[in-house]
């Protein structure tokens, strides 16, 4: 291998924040990257052979950009600093938080994490109707709230209506205890999650008073018309054709709608066909109307569920007869044994 080196000054702040806990990102990138980073009082030297050591000095430098700015770095973040190293996609990680949403109440902002979750954000804010498609983790319905929530600080809607289909997974309604709503609240109950998060359990509780928040079931959204609201349906996947045709024709003016769902996690019964699924076939081509796909790369829970969900796609490409594409790029340095790390 070519002894090539780069030195890089970086600061200790920022470089307890990038090596990781017992220097765990640091060897990911090792790894991956096929080279050796030593550190030596704040001069962080890497070496190996010129194009990897390069690629490395230059995923470093973004990972310091981003602690400067104020971010926990995860390893998500270096997960997806290595994939877009991988193509070749460098500065991208940069441009995509550069962008904040909003902040949660505790003061935390709520960025995009992945070029997926930024065309869904650029969607939601050019297109009246957005379908935010994807696997589980990859921050559709978060997100979604997200921008409704600022839409309505911004006084842009009047109002925000959430809502779900109460899909009866193998249990029936009538037997769990308590009146409708208390039947209905744990099919919403991620909806609430992630408004007190963002909005404050308090703020929350005033706005639904008001009748400005609504949580609803789907059944609830029937013969209304719906004016100057942001509307979120979640797990449309779990839809009927005939409930989200229903759903779609609620719209009114000045309103935005979002709508969420994971197709390969169908409670439906067997033999039903998903609404989702249709509504891609009927609308795909409405210029007003956008369908954004996401992948395993977008998600952004633990590392783990990435590859959970990557096996299932793989698995799932295998069975209908499509091309799995679990080859990954780099996988040839997998069998080699990690160098030793040095402080």
């Amino acid at each position: 291998m070519e002894n090539f080196q780069i030195e890089m000054q970086i600061e200790a702040q920022h470089m307890q924040n990038i090596f990781g806990e017992h220097d765990a990102y640091v060897k990911k990138i090792e790894d991956d990257l096929d080279v050796i980073i030593t550190d030596r009082n704040g001069a962080v030297r890497i070496s190996g052979e010129q194009r990897a050591v390069s690629k490395a000095a230059k995923l470093i430098n973004e990972l310091v950009e981003l602690s400067r700015r104020g971010n926990m770095i995860q390893e998500q973040n270096v997960s997806y600093a290595l994939e877009l190293s991988r193509d070749n996609e460098e500065d991208v990680l940069l441009e995509i938080d550069s962008e904040c949403i909003c902040h949660t109440v505790s003061g935390k902002p709520i960025k995009p994490k992945t070029i997926g979750q930024k065309k869904y954000i650029d969607a939601i804010r050019d297109k009246m109707i957005v379908f935010g498609l994807g696997p589980a983790g990859t921050g559709k319905t978060y997100l979604a709230m997200a921008m409704a929530i600022t839409a309505f600080k911004n006084h842009q809607v009047e109002r925000i209506i959430l809502t779900r289909p109460a899909i009866e997974a193998g249990e029936k309604l009538g037997f769990l205890p308590g009146d409708l709503q208390s039947k209905v609240d744990p099919y919403l109950r991620p909806l609430y999650d992630a408004l007190y998060q963002i909005m404050g359990a308090e703020n929350f509780q005033k706005n639904m008073e008001k009748g400005l928040i609504e949580v609803a079931p789907l059944a609830y959204m029937r013969g209304r018309t719906l004016d100057n609201a942001y509307i979120i349906l979640d797990e449309a996947q779990n839809t009927t054709p005939a409930q989200m045709k229903m759903f779609l024709t609620r719209i009114g003016f000045g309103s935005k709608v979002i709508v969420t769902g994971d197709s390969s996690q169908k409670d439906l019964a067997i033999g039903v066909q998903s609404g989702l699924d249709v509504a891609e076939k009927v609308l795909g081509k409405i210029s007003d109307i956008a369908f954004i796909r996401m992948t395993s790369k977008d998600v952004v829970r633990h590392p783990l569920v990435q590859k959970i969900v990557k096996a299932y796609e793989d698995y799932e490409n295998k069975q209908s007869g499509g091309h799995t594409g679990t080859a990954r790029r780099g996988s040839s340095l997998q069998g080699k044994s990690r160098k030793p790390f040095r402080r």
